[in-house]
């Protein structure tokens, strides 16, 4: 019953390195200089390369947005005309309370608000619309202004831009 423990492993385990044997050879150990290749570029040459990279990088621009698109001037113009409307019961700009949903520019300057209120029995539910309806028309370059009130999707908290969330405390 007694086997040798040779006999019993049915694995081979390496040596711990107590039982390696002190006459063995070990690797060469890995030095930076073995690594650096004395044909690749130096390092001012590399770092010319880059400066070049950069100063062409940053010295192109985005191509100019169309007045009427995102980004563009007339576009720009009209939604920071509607962060000046404030609904009366929450200290907040309708555009960032999420009441804006939609606003579109067409080429003629003609432009097309969909927004909502936070309820249908809001109190301004009469006068919110004619008032963003004026604000927009009044921006320069608009030729006419069009507000739809729909009511579908439903106004909810979750609309709201962070700036507004932070300004009622809600983050």
């Amino acid at each position: 019953m007694d086997k040798p423990a040779e006999q019993t492993r049915d694995h081979v385990v390496a040596p711990s390195p107590a039982e390696q044997e002190l006459g063995a050879v070990k690797p060469p150990r890995a030095r930076v200089s073995d690594a650096v290749d004395p044909d690749a570029e130096s390092m001012s040459d590399k770092l010319e390369r880059k400066r070049d990279y950069l100063e062409g990088f940053l010295s192109q621009r985005p191509a100019a947005a169309a007045a009427g698109e995102p980004g563009g001037d007339l576009y720009e113009a009209v939604i920071d005309a509607l962060k000046e409307i404030y609904d009366p019961e929450i200290p907040v700009n309708i555009y960032d309370l999420g009441l804006i949903y939609a606003v579109e520019v067409s080429e003629d300057a003609d432009v097309v608000i969909n927004m909502t209120l936070t309820t249908p029995h809001c109190p301004v539910a009469e006068s919110m619309p004619g008032e963003v309806e004026l604000r927009a028309s009044s921006v320069p370059g608009v030729r006419d202004a069009e507000v739809n009130l729909v009511w579908d999707p439903p106004w909810d908290p979750a609309k709201m831009s962070d700036e507004a969330r932070l300004e009622l405390g809600m983050l």
